[in-house]
């Protein structure tokens, strides 16, 4: 067996969300606390979030809604629909609270982000993780669950075991004896990276645990399954080869939906995808950024067989970079025109802004003037007012005037967006 101990010069935690959708719903009604509550994905189609009630039920993650109406009726299980603005800042909230501790945050997933730590004393580890815990919660309203480790692989093991301690979600799995201990009874298949088809060659050469993987020959290991794995027998060790991750600029953005009905002309396609546009739009400015090209791309539903089939997408691209919402919707919808055809249901489409530059790079054209000034103004107005007052305060009327089209997603049990439009605050009486 390796001996080889931690380092205990940098700590890692990963702090994850419990049940992040329900907890979102919860924190602006509290009468959900201890009810049972599922979350359903965009058109209200599958389960994709389950409070704790839900999941002692049996109804797995994932389930088709239509398949557990009966289940869900009888039970008197709440039902959402995706809120994804409330829970989007939900998320920037919990990741802020975060950062008050440390400034060493990765982001990881809406629910998830791993914080660094270079130096805290041993004996303090358990209590400063449980004040960042109460002060999350206090803070947000979101309950948390925190697994401390050497390395990042280390701390996702340990963030696993701590959610299964409701009462005090703080696992510490940075000593060298509770690592032993602990990855005995892991099994590779539960180890962070590792898929089933991956656990499956690994159980072939003899490792069907993660002390196993962690005392195997790293060149061995890096013959047969390559340097990823190689690099995740070191992190097991408690030697970090996975350094935090800051994220940079998106180089495309993509935004897609499937129709809450199929969609059989132009005016509602281009309207749907015209709000595909300014939401990409948005985005790509957030991160400064300015797109060269616009891909367009719509399809017919290939699961109905009793219906023709179309699909295409076309690139367009610009002369000189562009982040200018107007502009960029005219090209949409110029692309959009050459792919349409009539007589067709359209059940997805969508648009990738592509190829992006720094929005302070200008290359100048040779035959044309590029001035972003009046345009930047303009787009930094917009972006303002609806960053104040709500996302869609302005508005392109090539988005359509009316919010209610047959083709917006269906949300049938959808939630007020409490923190994001004035209109839908909370009311307290």
């Amino acid at each position: 067996m390796s001996s080889t101990k931690s380092n205990h010069t940098q700590l890692f935690a990963l702090v994850d969300c419990n049940n992040f959708f329900v907890s979102c719903e919860r924190v602006f009604n509290p009468t959900l606390i201890g009810r049972p509550v599922i979350v359903l994905s965009n058109n209200d189609g599958c389960i994709i979030a389950r409070s704790n009630e839900v999941k002692k039920m049996g109804i797995p993650m994932a389930a088709p809604f239509h398949d557990y109406r009966h289940v869900i009726s009888s039970k008197n299980i709440e039902v959402y629909s995706s809120n994804y603005q409330l829970y989007g800042n939900m998320s920037d909230r919990v990741m802020d609270s975060l950062r008050v501790f440390s400034p060493d945050v990765e982001v990881y997933s809406i629910d998830e982000a791993f914080i660094r730590f270079n130096s805290l004393a041993k004996k303090d580890y358990y209590d400063y993780f449980q004040k960042i815990r109460e002060n999350v919660l206090q803070w947000t309203g979101i309950p948390v669950s925190i697994g401390l480790g050497p390395t990042k692989t280390l701390a996702k093991i340990a963030n696993s075991l701590a959610k299964k301690d409701k009462k005090n979600s703080v696992f510490d799995l940075s000593s060298f004896a509770k690592q032993i201990e602990v990855l005995e009874d892991t099994q590779v298949e539960d180890i962070w990276g590792i898929s089933g088809r991956w656990g499956a060659k690994l159980r072939m050469i003899g490792i069907g645990n993660a002390l196993q993987l962690r005392n195997a020959s790293p060149k061995k290991v890096r013959k047969y399954l390559g340097v990823v794995m190689e690099r995740t027998v070191y992190e097991l060790r408690g030697l970090s080869c996975l350094n935090l991750q800051q994220v940079g600029p998106r180089k495309n953005i993509m935004i897609s939906r499937t129709f809450g009905n199929p969609v059989d002309n132009f005016t509602d396609l281009e309207q749907a995808v015209a709000l595909y546009t300014i939401r990409a739009c948005e985005k790509m400015r957030l991160q400064k950024s300015r797109a060269q090209a616009i891909y367009v791309f719509v399809r017919t539903n290939t699961f109905r067989e009793d219906h023709a089939q179309h699909k295409d997408g076309i690139v367009y691209g610009f002369n000189n970079p562009c982040s200018d919402t107007g502009f960029i919707i005219k090209a949409m919808e110029q692309a959009l025109g050459n792919i349409y055809q009539a007589g067709y249901l359209y059940h997805r489409a969508g648009i990738i802004l592509m190829d992006f530059v720094p929005d302070n790079v200008h290359q100048a054209d040779l035959f044309e003037e590029a001035s972003y000034e009046k345009s930047d103004s303009r787009m930094k107005a917009i972006d303002n007012i609806n960053n104040r007052f709500g996302p869609g305060t302005l508005f392109y009327a090539a988005a359509g005037l009316r919010k209610d089209g047959d083709w917006q997603s269906r949300t049938h049990h959808l939630s007020p967006r409490y923190t994001t439009k004035w209109d839908e605050l909370p009311h307290v009486i």
